[in-house]
C-alpha cells in the first residue's frame, strides 16, 4: 500500500463525536431565524448542547466579546452543583431554559437555550476564559453545557428535535428561499436578449 492509499483510508474514519453521539437540531430558536442549536446525544442518555454550524455566532468571522452564565439576578448556571450517582442538586431545565448569553464584539447578543428537558450536569467554564473555543471547536471543547434527561423521558426528548437529514433539508431551503422571490416572475430562457 502506498502513501496516497493510506491517506485516503485515514480520511474515512468518523470523528469521535460522529462515532459516539447522535446529532439532533433545533432550528430558529424562539422564532429567531438561523439561531440553530445542536444537541449531541450519547447512548448513555447524556446530552451535550452546542451551537449548530449555521448559528450566526459561527458565521461571518464574528468574535465573541463575553459569555455570561448569569441568567437573572437569582439564577446563575455557574452555581449548579451536582453530587452522587443520581446527580442530585443539578438545576432542572425545560426545553426553553436559557443556559447562557453570548455577546459578540459587534454588541449582538444571543441567548443559548437548553433545547431539551433534563438536569444540568455542568456548564463549560473553559469557554469563559477562552471564548475562541466556541468558534473553533463548537462540537468538542467549545460545548455550552451537559444535560441529563430523566430516564423515562430519554427516548422522547428528541421528538421536538430534527435529525441531521431534516436539519440539512431546512438549511438548504433557507439557501434557496432568498434567491427565488415569489413576486418576481422569471423570463423564459432565451428571451432575455442573451
Amino acid at each position: 500500500m502506498d502513501c496516497e492509499e493510506q491517506k485516503d483510508e485515514e480520511k474515512t474514519f468518523p470523528s469521535l463525536v460522529d462515532r459516539y453521539y447522535t446529532r439532533w437540531y433545533r432550528t430558529d430558536m424562539k422564532g429567531r431565524t438561523c439561531e440553530d442549536h445542536c444537541v449531541l446525544q450519547h447512548s448513555n442518555r447524556i446530552c451535550i448542547v452546542t451551537l449548530a454550524e449555521t448559528h450566526p455566532i459561527l458565521q461571518n468571522g464574528r468574535t465573541i466579546k463575553s459569555i455570561n452564565y448569569q441568567i437573572s439576578n437569582g439564577c446563575s448556571r455557574l452555581n449548579n452543583k451536582v453530587s452522587g450517582k443520581s446527580k442530585r442538586g443539578g438545576q432542572f431545565l425545560t426545553d426553553f431554559a436559557p443556559l447562557c448569553r453570548i455577546t459578540c464584539t459587534d454588541e449582538t447578543e444571543y441567548t443559548i437555550y437548553s433545547c431539551i428537558r433534563g438536569r444540568l450536569l455542568e456548564v463549560n467554564e473553559v469557554i469563559l476564559e477562552t471564548p475562541s473555543l466556541l468558534l473553533e471547536k463548537p462540537s468538542t471543547e467549545g460545548y455550552i453545557a451537559v444535560i441529563l434527561p430523566k430516564f423515562e423521558e430519554s427516548k422522547s426528548i428528541t421528538e421536538n428535535l430534527l435529525s441531521r437529514e431534516e436539519f440539512e433539508s431546512v438549511v438548504s431551503k433557507r439557501a434557496v428561499a432568498p434567491s427565488h422571490p415569489a413576486a418576481v416572475p422569471s423570463a423564459p430562457i432565451g428571451l432575455d436578449g442573451d
